[in-house]
Parts: structure tokens; C-alpha cells; sequence
């Protein structure tokens, strides 16, 4: 019979999730989890089959929490603009799951189309909101996601490098005026089409 398990799943992923937050992904290792968790590495392999397992469990988590984030976006007066400001906020509070999950080196490099659905899996329903609200086609949709992408990536990566500071307002701002230039440049392109 396996020995009883002293911490369970959610206990373990919930220490390390919490280690990564303070130390980073580096720090996440066997020894430092049974430390969080004032016992030995042992405990944790009654649940785990390796640290890969608890990493891999780890990050579904973080990017379980981003999707909230997202998701309260979406709920905005303007969801494109919710999500685009829960991004950065998501990079403030949780600055080392955000470098974890959107400052990782990838293995192959995508290209601008493939990189949005490979790191967010609510980009479909996001193209949805952005078509609905500001009445454009998916194309138009797509360039306007890509490029409000790349700004708002831009001002996420320094706050959560805590290179710069933004108040609300300067984010909303920013966010607006970029915004409002590239929905006019598309849909002065669809006009023309």
C-alpha cells in the first residue's frame, strides 16, 4: 500500500506557486518546497512523480490565475481595453508568474500571428470582443489585437521588471490613444477595400 500523503496536490502547487512569486521560477526546486512546507523533499513525491510533474502543475496554475485576470477584462465597458489593462495589472501584481508565463525564451520562435493563441487561450474569444464592440471585420480585428498586443506587452514587461511606474490613468490613456490611431488607420483601410 503507498504511504499516506501528508500535503495534498492543491497544497503543494499552492507552496510553489508562492515560492515562484517571491524567488522566481529558478528557485522552484525540491528542497525549497519542503522547506515552504516545513517537512523534507520526500512528502511531496508521495503526489508527484518528479519536480517536472509539480513545475508543469505550477504553471497551469499561474496561467489558471491569469485567465481571471482575463476574464474580469472581458467584463469591461470596453472589453479589448479591460483585457489589455488587466494584462499590465496582472504584470504588476505578479510580476515573476508574469516573466514566467510572457518572458520565457520559447524553444521555436512563432511568428506575430501564432504567438497571441500559442500564450493565451482566450485570444478567440477576445478577436470576438474586439470585432463586436468596435464593429470591424476579423482581419481588421487581428491587426488591432496584434498591435494594442505589442504596446500593452511593452508597458507590462516594464512593470513587472519594475524598469518604470504607471498610474491608472497614464495606462488608460496610453492604452486609449493607441487604441483609438490603429482602430482608425483599419478602418480606414476596410473603407477602402
Amino acid at each position: 500500500m503507498p504511504p499516506k500523503a501528508k500535503f495534498t496536490k492543491t497544497e503543494i502547487i499552492e507552496a510553489a506557486l508562492n515560492i515562484v512569486r517571491t524567488d522566481g521560477y529558478e528557485a522552484l526546486t525540491s528542497r525549497a518546497l519542503g522547506i515552504y512546507l516545513g517537512s523534507s523533499a520526500r512528502p511531496i513525491f508521495t503526489v508527484f512523480k518528479n519536480m517536472e510533474e509539480v513545475q508543469q502543475a505550477m504553471i497551469e496554475a499561474a496561467r489558471a490565475l491569469y485567465k481571471e485576470y482575463v476574464h474580469k477584462g472581458l467584463t469591461a465597458a470596453h472589453p479589448f481595453k479591460g483585457v489589455g489593462t488587466q494584462y499590465i495589472l496582472f504584470s504588476v501584481n505578479e510580476s515573476k508568474l508574469f516573466q514566467l508565463l510572457f518572458m520565457t525564451e520559447q524553444k521555436q520562435i512563432p511568428d506575430l500571428s501564432g504567438v497571441l493563441p500559442l500564450i493565451d487561450e482566450s485570444y478567440e474569444q477576445i478577436l470576438l470582443s474586439i470585432q463586436d464592440d468596435y464593429k470591424i471585420c476579423m482581419s481588421s480585428a487581428k491587426k488591432l489585437y496584434h498591435h494594442l498586443w505589442i504596446y500593452t506587452h511593452g508597458i507590462a514587461s516594464l512593470c513587472a521588471t519594475k524598469m518604470c511606474r504607471f498610474t491608472d490613468e497614464e495606462i488608460s490613456t496610453m492604452i486609449t490613444e493607441v487604441c483609438l490611431s490603429i482602430l482608425k488607420k483599419v478602418k480606414e483601410e476596410e473603407n477602402h477595400d
